[in-house]
């Protein structure tokens, strides 16, 4: 069968199997040869391989019949010079069907995998998640709120001897998890080639165990998943209320501490706040080093907008941004990172189309939907109402005169964040704390601060208070 037969034959597979399913399953195929009854396909993947013979062999080899050619089976390979190909490889499959033309049966045969030393399917079988070329650690900005995760994270990528297991990254959308994670997958495989580095997100994880349940083959899941060097999971917290995927993800992190194998997870809080997690689960994750990636303070803001300034300085070497600019952005822009380097592309662009200087007024102009709504106000009531909650106290018990410790502490919390989070003055602030004095908030304000430093419990329930506030 000749190329241009095949691509004939392919438009006749688009109208049955419709747009979608021919760009993403048949289009990939490669013709690559026709031999004692054999049609061998090359496939980017061993997954498309099996999934093309599972779903589509029948009607391929109806095509085949139909066009004259004598086709018994079909078999589907992954190409040696397939650029989707990790450096080495753990699996090369061959997915080959037995199926006569016109046969309507599932194919009989399992998914052959030969294991090979030059080769690294594992990762391919798995349709592990792409990893991003931007995210290394060349281009992490490190300041006081990330530097404890990003040298947690150096360490792992270094490959060495397993030192804490698993390492758990958790913080608040756009605080740098992905990109710490993508930065070791990148690290290992450099300078690690020889091994099985799969990174992939807890949905990816549940899709493959379903997948698994469904097509009855469990062994061949289990047996892919503990034969990795180094698992990476990244948002685990959507399988919690998953039930079967949660014991399974057990049994994996089990069998693979077991064989000291490194595990890296992320999530969106803490195992302990994760709501609907197993405690069995939960602990597993405990038993590492957890590290909390803080929400970024104005002087990372600002080394994260200096740093993207570098790099597009290259797309746009005529543009001039004026002095306090950035400030400005590092200032207002306070929640998320991804919201703070948007903010600075949508600048560069409007100012490349329009011709323009980035000054203050073109900033204010082309972002303002975005300073808006970066500009949520933060009431001392909300504040006073959030901090009772938090202590399990009564709210007029913060704002009372009594000097219980239990009420005293709290209420000097409450006052901290009055001041750090409003632009409410001093004397304001205490006449909403029961008409005290503005020398008796500075004074809360000023233990706070001392506090911070030397009680871990206190540095942590602001912390905490200030994220749930700002959220």
């Amino acid at each position: 069968m000749t190329q241009e037969k095949w691509g004939q034959l392919r438009q006749r597979l688009l109208k049955t199997v419709g747009q979608n399913n021919y760009r993403t399953w048949i289009e990939p195929l490669e013709f690559a040869d026709l031999q004692d009854g054999v049609a061998v396909f090359h496939v980017p993947t061993i997954f498309m391989g099996n999934y093309v013979n599972q779903n589509f062999s029948d009607l391929i080899l109806y095509e085949l019949a139909s066009s004259g050619e004598s086709v018994q089976r079909l078999s589907f390979q992954v190409a040696a010079n397939s650029p989707a190909r990790p450096v080495r490889e753990l699996a090369a499959a061959s997915v080959t069907t037995g199926k006569k033309a016109g046969a309507t049966k599932a194919p009989q045969n399992p998914v052959s995998v030969a294991a090979t030393d030059d080769s690294n399917g594992l990762a391919e079988a798995l349709q592990a998640a792409p990893l991003d070329p931007r995210f290394t650690f060349e281009t992490f900005v490190v300041g006081k709120p990330n530097e404890l995760a990003h040298a947690a994270a150096r360490r792992v990528s270094d490959g060495g001897p397993v030192t804490f297991n698993p390492l758990v990254l958790y913080g608040g959308v756009g605080l740098g998890k992905t990109h710490l994670m993508h930065a070791i997958a990148w690290e290992l495989r450099a300078k690690h080639p020889e091994l099985n580095v799969l990174y992939l997100s807890a949905e990816q994880f549940m899709y493959r165990f379903v997948q698994a349940l469904r097509e009855r083959k469990m062994m061949d899941f289990k047996h892919l998943f503990r034969s990795v060097d180094v698992l990476m999971v990244d948002d685990v917290q959507f399988i919690a209320g998953k039930d079967s995927t949660q014991e399974e993800f057990f049994h994996t992190f089990n069998a693979l501490v077991d064989q000291n194998k490194q595990i890296i997870i992320s999530a969106d809080r803490a195992p302990g706040e994760i709501k609907d997690l197993e405690d069995r689960v939960r602990s597993r994750l405990q038993c590492g080093l957890v590290v909390d990636l803080h929400p970024t303070d104005y002087e990372l803001r600002l080394g994260i907008l200096q740093s993207k300034l570098q790099q597009y300085r290259g797309a746009y070497p005529d543009l001039q941004i004026a002095d306090g600019v950035l400030e400005f952005l590092a200032h207002r822009i306070s929640t998320n990172v991804r919201v703070l380097e948007g903010a600075l592309t949508r600048l560069f662009a409007f100012a490349s189309l329009v011709g323009r200087e980035i000054d203050m007024e073109l900033t204010q102009d082309c972002l303002a939907d975005v300073l808006r709504a970066s500009e949520r106000k933060i009431s001392i009531e909300e504040i006073q109402r959030k901090v009772s909650d938090y202590y399990n106290i009564r709210l007029s018990d913060i704002i009372g005169p009594k000097r219980l410790r239990s009420y005293a502490r709290p209420r000097q919390v409450a006052m901290y964040l009055c001041k750090q989070l409003t632009s409410r003055s001093l004397p304001e602030i205490g006449r909403r704390f029961g008409g005290r004095d503005h020398t008796t908030v500075m004074h809360g304000v000023r233990r706070i601060q001392e506090l911070k430093v030397t009680d871990g419990q206190i540095a942590e329930d602001v912390e905490m208070l200030r994220r749930a506030l700002e959220a």
